[in-house]
């Protein structure tokens, strides 16, 4: 594609060189350009890509979208300024693959917890229903049956048009991915058209990012402030936040509950460690999932499945046939009779969520005691720490803090910031154990029959990040070692 046609819809400050030439490709990472490439050089939190427009150039860039010209030009390369190179990324993306997204219905779903269960659920009804269906995720990418690795909730703007085009071009309806707030806020998703979004919730999380709770809402909302009038734009109102996120929209807005009149309205009426039955619009259907937060889950899968054109009868239908994501209130049944849950809970919200989800279950099922083993992430936001010990001490009868992504910080160091919110009567109930596996060996060794163990915080995910090296760690494969010895 030539170089006009991609820059054609963006402000320029100013433009040195031909832009009648061929541009063979285009990146933000210098190390990713090849020959005749366009690279973009954005001011990022870790590093400046003006620092690598030499380096960019040296491996081929014929042509360079930066906010500072470089002192020294040089002869056969383009230089094109503009005052914010990371706002305009997004459209040049898209303009360069086809604008994917104008030949696929795109959903968006943001908030804090539930983006991976709902967006994941989706993309394997519309299979189910018979579609081509596309998948952005945390837990993976994929283009129908074919996944794709990834490492981002959201990727950065070339990568995701890149994955949008091979989806249009092969032929997928609908695509279906996780709008994180860091995407939001860095214009990953700029160009991008969608056909409706989904709010889930909103707690506290990414503030090593955001700084404020105001500037974490901030962000999720402005998704929906830019979303067209010819979108749909579902929220939870059992969020208080749910209604501030849609006051702007330009999109037609829906609402679903589980305990309010809403547009979808749903109630647990049964709730078992093998499933739920659920009532959504008066109808009933019984459901593979656990918890008041996977019944809220469910339902915005059910609406938003409805708002692009489903029979509410199909849609149940599938629903009851479905099973949870991985790493999502994963259940596993020891020889002994007490039973492990795996789940991604990694906020406070989210393990107050969980836990609740278990008590509920353990209702009138006489002494039973639920253990649970969780930790925190280094170099994330310190604030959460206390709250999840808090959470954890508050709805469980033992707690094991241990070691979770730690990181480049010391995991003692991150256990004491977590023990750090717990009262001297409250310490009474924690163990702390910094090897991850002797903790959940530890809370196997304490269970009796009847029990529930949670162990919190990783999920789906098989490593453990320590000093920037990802070593092999899974949570369900420790535990089945523990089961089977």
């Amino acid at each position: 594609m030539k170089l006009e046609e991609i820059i054609k819809n963006i402000q320029i400050k100013r433009q040195v060189g031909d832009i009648s030439k061929e541009i063979a490709g285009i990146h933000i990472d210098s190390r990713l350009i090849g020959e005749d490439y366009l690279f973009v050089a954005i001011r990022g939190t870790q590093a400046d890509g003006h620092s690598y427009i030499a380096k960019a150039i040296e491996k081929g860039a014929t042509a360079i979208v930066c906010e500072t010209l470089p002192e020294t030009l040089s002869p056969g390369v383009t230089y094109i300024q503009v005052s914010d190179t990371e706002a305009i990324t997004g459209q040049m993306a898209t303009l360069f693959y086809g604008d994917p997204t104008s030949k696929l219905e795109l959903v968006g779903v943001t908030g804090t917890n539930g983006k991976t269960t709902i967006a994941t659920l989706l993309y394997k009804m519309f299979r189910k229903f018979g579609y081509k269906v596309g998948l952005i995720s945390t837990v993976c990418n994929y283009i129908d049956g074919e996944a794709l690795p990834t490492e981002h909730t959201t990727p950065d703007p070339i990568t995701l048009n890149a994955l949008l085009g091979r989806m249009a071009d092969e032929g997928c309806k609908y695509a279906f991915m996780e709008v994180s707030s860091h995407s939001i806020a860095q214009k990953r998703i700029g160009g991008l058209k969608f056909a409706g979004g989904i709010f889930t919730n909103l707690t506290r999380d990414h503030l090593d990012y955001h700084k404020t709770v105001e500037n974490y809402l901030k962000a999720k909302k402005a998704f929906f402030d830019n979303l067209p009038k010819t979108a749909f734009a579902l929220t939870n109102m059992d969020d208080k936040n749910g209604l501030v996120m849609v006051q702007n929209t330009k999109a037609k807005v829906y609402t679903y509950s589980l305990r309010s009149m809403s547009d979808f309205k749903g109630k647990i009426i049964e709730d078992h460690f093998e499933g739920m039955e659920l009532e959504f619009n008066r109808k009933e259907v019984n459901v593979q999932f656990i918890g008041k937060f996977n019944a809220s889950n469910l339902l915005a899968v059910f609406g938003a499945a409805c708002l692009l054109g489903k029979d509410e009868e199909d849609v149940l239908l599938i629903l009851s046939t479905l099973r949870p994501v991985a790493g999502r209130f994963d259940s596993l049944r020891s020889p002994e009779g007490y039973t492990a849950i795996v789940d991604y809970a990694h906020t406070p919200d989210a393990l107050a969520n969980v836990l609740n989800a278990i008590h509920e279950v353990l209702e009138g099922k006489g002494k039973v005691k639920i253990i649970t083993v969780v930790g925190a992430g280094g170099n994330r936001d310190k604030g959460k720490r206390p709250l999840m010990a808090q959470e954890a001490v508050k709805r469980s009868d033992k707690v094991i803090i241990t070691s979770d992504n730690p990181r480049f910080e010391e995991p003692q160091d991150i256990i004491q910031d977590m023990l750090a919110g717990l009262t001297p009567s409250e310490m009474k109930k924690v163990l702390s154990i910094v090897d991850r596996k002797e903790a959940i060996r530890t809370a196997c060794a304490l269970a009796q029959p009847g029990d529930v163990i949670l162990v919190a915080g990783k999920g789906h995910e098989d490593y453990q990040e320590i000093k920037g090296i990802k070593h092999h760690f899974d949570d369900k494969e420790v535990l089945k070692d523990c089961f089977s010895n």
